[in-house]
């Protein structure tokens, strides 16, 4: 099957772990992401129906546009990907622009912009919610006018859906396969990178996220979370089966560091 890749950058992306995955998930009707991201295992699976959540609302009204209608969103977007807005003023604008306003679509381009031109596919908000990547210094950002349209087409399978994980939880049924990509448990102290949405992912949330992969099971709803290979995962998912796989580490500033580091594929079923 032919591999496709998402719209967006995204720091954490499963792209390069696709055939683990796939091998990994059980046979469903419907997939259930509670953490969809960029939305690489929906766009690398194949099942008859997806609900597809996330707690960011601008990814989530974003998916929405692109699914309802992909092409004016492409010719709207599509201006600002040209030299001239290629430059650190104006995407510091834009940037600005984006976090003053309220309006969903212009929202919704200005997203891409800021994820194509900013800092290593970073997605992130301050506490304030204020988007806050700064500018990446790319030569030529690339438009993916492929990938969306692509997206656009399997999104007609998909529901998509702006609530908090648990929630996604409590919607599931017998038939569904869950996938689970939570921000990363931290792989020191200093290393917490969970601010896709300005909220933070705590201790306490990857801990509810284990109990109710155990909940699901007794359900007969299959679950697989993927993240860091760590001592507190391994005692976070030890009721399920763990693969380890070695990934190429993508955040950090350095290209020299990034290096490859071990990502637990825990399975429920």
């Amino acid at each position: 099957m032919k591999k496709h890749r998402a719209f967006l950058k995204w720091a954490g992306g499963k792209y390069g772990l696709i055939e683990d995955i796939n091998n990994l998930l059980p046979q469903g009707k419907r997939l259930v992401e509670p953490f969809v991201g960029a939305g690489s295992v929906f766009l690398n699976s194949d099942y008859e129906e997806y609900l597809l959540n996330d707690v960011n609302q601008d990814l989530i009204n974003l998916y929405q546009l692109v699914k309802l209608d992909v092409a004016t969103y492409i010719v709207a977007a599509k201006k600002l990907f040209t030299p001239e807005y290629n430059v650190e003023e104006r995407y510091y604008q834009l940037r600005q622009q984006f976090n003053a306003s309220n309006d969903p679509f212009e929202r919704s381009v200005l997203f891409l912009y800021l994820n194509r031109h900013g800092y290593n596919g970073l997605c992130r908000y301050n506490l304030k919610g204020g988007y806050n990547v700064p500018f990446g210094r790319y030569k030529k950002p690339y438009f993916p006018e492929v990938e969306l349209l692509y997206f656009s087409e399997k999104s007609q399978r998909a529901t998509f859906t702006c609530q908090c994980f648990r929630d996604t939880f409590s919607e599931t049924n017998v038939g569904d396969v869950i996938y689970c990509d939570p921000p990363y448990a931290p792989l020191s102290p200093t290393a917490s990178f969970t601010s896709y949405s300005g909220q933070g992912f705590k201790l306490i949330d990857q801990q509810e996220l284990a109990q109710l992969a155990e909940i699901s099971i007794e359900k007969n709803i299959p679950v697989l979370i993927s993240n860091h290979d760590l001592p507190l995962t391994r005692e976070l998912y030890h009721k399920a089966n763990l693969h380890i796989r070695s990934v190429k580490r993508t955040i950090s500033q350095k290209a020299g560091k990034r290096l490859k580091v071990d990502e637990v594929l825990a399975i429920y079923r």
